[in-house]
């Protein structure tokens, strides 16, 4: 029901038309200054010199350069070129091919010709079989894929090459390798591109404000930055490939890759490798690769690594490792999935039951009712709040929202400490530890002390309340930004103890992936009572992290319930 903390994903460069005709030659500009302030150490001398090369090209070469180098694709018919900003475009082609910034179309690209034939059209390569051999031409109503594989057959990728370049030059950028560093040395990930500028400049987004000389590296080695570099272009890789290739291979390519590669990955690159592993292994998993899954799996703890390989255990027949991983799972539960699971999975061996009733399911079971009409079917949060508000309860949607408005408000200033040396550069919406242990690690003793501090709930309002009053519109991946959702906060604030909001809070900070998410749908209350309530269809499942929440707010005092909805028909001669 809620939303995942994600990062914002964009493929391509957006070109606006409301900003200066050459603002992507500022940012990329700024991009390569700041990377050659912060990483000049851990630059090859190759890509020093890339950079040298590039800052004494003309302004209009600087341009083309950067159009090419955002674009998706790797090779451009150079007829086809138009950019208003640029001007004398055959000079510009000159200069960058003169000074190696491309390269014509040639021999060496044969093994990326499917990108070369995709910049021309059906009919475009018909004509190319004419000019070719007029008396062997394939029929017109061949499919372009065909077409492409009849051309290879008949002809050298030399003789294509050249056919091609005299209908249209075709033109290859170079120093792909060197920009995505640069890009990458920069915005710390894959996902980030230059579109972070446009949006901030066009005002869609606002950006916490650093001091840029507090900005850390984030990554202090070569082998840091080249291994998290590798294995996010594993995955990419992974996402492409699986389309194609059969499981086997699949598991071979990853297999052979971690013995070459895979081991002894810098620490920094750790959590990205390990997200790989599950994505692989739960891949294999789902193509009955149950053996090859396994072994995947066992390359990492991370969740839910270890409940998977239960699983497959259980199911591979080894029951009694099962059995052990159960138990060293409930010894040290990495989340709520993994605390319920290894009791209920537990249970279900050793009694030798097919069927278990799992706690969550008791639980639910175990929960009171309410009758709200079916009308309500597809919007079974809002009968609810009809329903209390019927027996005269003030309530509200509030599952996770304003539970993560206010920690991000309580300690704003505290996630985007840069002395804690995880804010990079100046578009970081999240500090780059935010989904890691380390987050907490890192400030608990600012957390506590910010904790300390708000002991009383009229200082926690004022904190919050300045802080939204501050920071408002400005991104921030736990609050939003709308009428209404600072009220939501403060209703919070207004039913709870301090001790009580103290210690959601620090449970929260330890695991932001997980903690921030399973809170009760609804908030409910009166002037004698309040409770936060998980609503329930007939249909619906609880969920460990549900269950989880439930079972803390019980041990720290904070009223929460579950309530099942049976649905009741309307009587429509009331009506």
């Amino acid at each position: 029901m809620s939303a995942e903390l994600t990062d914002p994903y964009a493929q391509e460069q957006v070109f606006p038309t409301d900003l200066p005709p050459k603002y992507y030659l500022e940012y990329f500009n700024y991009v390569l200054a700041f990377v050659r302030k912060r990483y000049a150490h851990i630059l090859h001398e190759s890509e020093l010199e890339f950079l040298d090369n590039y800052e004494s090209l003309s302004e209009d070469a600087q341009c083309l350069f950067i159009r090419f180098s955002n674009r998706s694709k790797s090779f451009f018919r150079t007829n086809s070129l138009s950019y208003s900003e640029i001007g004398d475009m055959a000079a510009v082609l000159t200069e960058l091919l003169e000074r190696d910034f491309i390269e014509t179309l040639c021999e060496a690209h044969e093994n990326r010709f499917g990108e070369v034939i995709d910049l021309f059209t059906k009919p475009e390569l018909l004509e190319v079989t004419k000019l070719l051999e007029p008396d062997v031409m394939p029929s017109k109503s061949i499919k372009k894929p065909d077409l492409v594989r009849w051309l290879l057959h008949e002809y050298d990728f030399a003789v294509l090459c050249e056919v091609l370049g005299e209908m249209e030059p075709v033109v290859k950028v170079s120093f792909e390798a060197e920009v995505m560093l640069m890009k990458f040395l920069f915005f710390g990930n894959r996902y980030a591109d230059m579109t972070e500028f446009v949006v901030r400049d066009l005002g869609h987004v606002r950006f916490q404000s650093f001091d840029e000389q507090y900005l850390s590296i984030q990554f202090d080695t070569r082998k840091d930055a080249d291994d998290t570099l590798m294995v996010s272009l594993m995955k990419e890789t992974f996402d492409i490939i699986k389309q194609d290739l059969p499981p086997e291979e699949i598991y071979d390519w990853f297999m052979n890759w971690q013995a070459a590669s895979g081991t002894g990955l810098s620490h920094k690159a750790l959590p990205s490798f390990n997200s790989l592993i599950l994505k692989v292994s739960a891949w294999l998993e789902r193509k009955k690769m149950l053996s090859q899954a396994l072994t995947i799996y066992q390359l990492t703890n991370d969740a839910p690594a270890r409940e998977r390989r239960v699983r497959l255990l259980y199911n591979l027949g080894e029951i009694d490792e099962a059995l052990a991983l159960c138990e060293e799972i409930s010894e040290s539960p990495q989340n709520a999935d993994e605390r319920f699971f290894s009791l209920d999975f537990y249970e279900k061996i050793k009694n030798k039951k097919a069927r278990t009733v799992k706690r969550t399911t008791q639980a639910l079971k175990a929960a009171e009712a309410i009758e709200v009409p079916i009308s309500y079917r597809f919007r079974v949060e809002f009968g609810a709040i009809t329903y209390y508000q019927e027996q005269g309860y003030n309530a509200f949607f509030s599952e996770n929202e304003p539970w993560r408005a206010l920690f991000g408000l309580l300690f704003w200033d505290i996630i985007y400490d840069t002395n804690v040396q995880t804010i990079h550069n100046p578009l970081q919406r999240i500090p780059s530890d935010f989904f890691l242990p380390d987050f907490y690690f890192k400030r608990s003793e600012q957390l506590k002390e910010r904790l300390a501090a708000a002991h009383s709930r009229e200082i926690i309002d004022e904190l919050v309340t300045q802080t939204f009053a501050d920071k408002y519109g400005i991104t921030n991946v736990l609050v939003p930004w709308y009428e209404g959702a600072l009220d939501k906060v403060l209703t919070l604030t207004s039913l709870l103890s301090p001790e009580k909001i103290h210690k959601i809070m620090l449970e929260m900070a330890l695991n932001l992936r997980e903690n921030t998410r399973g809170f009760p749908d609804l908030l409910v209350w009166n002037d004698d009572d309040y409770a936060f309530i998980e609503i329930k269809s007939p249909t619906d499942h609880l969920s460990s992290r549900q269950l989880h929440w439930q079972h803390f707010f019980a041990e720290h005092g904070v009223q929460s319930r579950i309530v099942r909805v049976n649905w009741i028909k309307e009587d429509i001669s009331l009506m």
